[in-house]
């Protein structure tokens, strides 16, 4: 158990220099990964990027009741939070190859209008340290990583658009 509690507070304190970057370093980008979209068009993940709004990536996998969770009860806000900060999510599966087939008909049955992209041999979720999801990180206009939350409650999408609306420089 311990050594559990310790590796648990060893990764936490990796993913918090991940995201606020090296001392004095520059800060995190998402790193360079070939993925593919659900259309099968291939995505270069270091060149996402929105106009300078704000981006959520979003981990998760069919099979993952909190994720589903997220993605659902962002999918209830997700036309006002576009309409008013200009953000645009981008929901990376990490599903294997077994499952890969079950995704699109599984996203087209929710009717989630995010982007969606397989990472099925883990390759994205292993380059950005993410553990178990849902896993969401915020990158600003200029695609740095700001913010990272790992898990979902009822509640934490109203954390998530406060990040939101702060770099997007939107008051409340």
């Amino acid at each position: 158990m311990k050594k559990v509690f310790l590796f648990v507070v060893l990764a936490g304190f990796g993913l918090m220099s991940m995201i606020s970057g090296d001392e004095g370093g520059a800060p995190k980008k998402v790193p360079s990964v070939m993925l593919k979209d659900l259309d099968g068009n291939t995505v270069n993940t270091a060149e996402v990027s929105n106009d300078g709004n704000p981006i959520v990536i979003s981990f998760w996998a069919t099979w993952c009741k909190p994720c589903i969770l997220e993605l659902n009860t962002i999918a209830e806000n997700y036309d006002d939070w576009q309409e008013e900060t200009g953000m645009r999510l981008v929901a990376v599966t990490i599903d294997d190859e077994r499952n890969k087939p079950k995704v699109k008909p599984f996203v087209d049955g929710k009717g989630w209008e995010y982007e969606v992209w397989y990472d099925s041999n883990s390759e994205l979720r292993r380059a950005m340290g993410v553990n178990n999801p849902p896993q969401t990180f915020l990158l600003n206009g200029e695609g740095d990583i700001v913010y990272s939350h790992n898990g979902f409650m009822p509640g934490d999408e109203e954390e998530l658009y406060d990040e939101i609306l702060k770099i997007a420089d939107i008051e409340e």
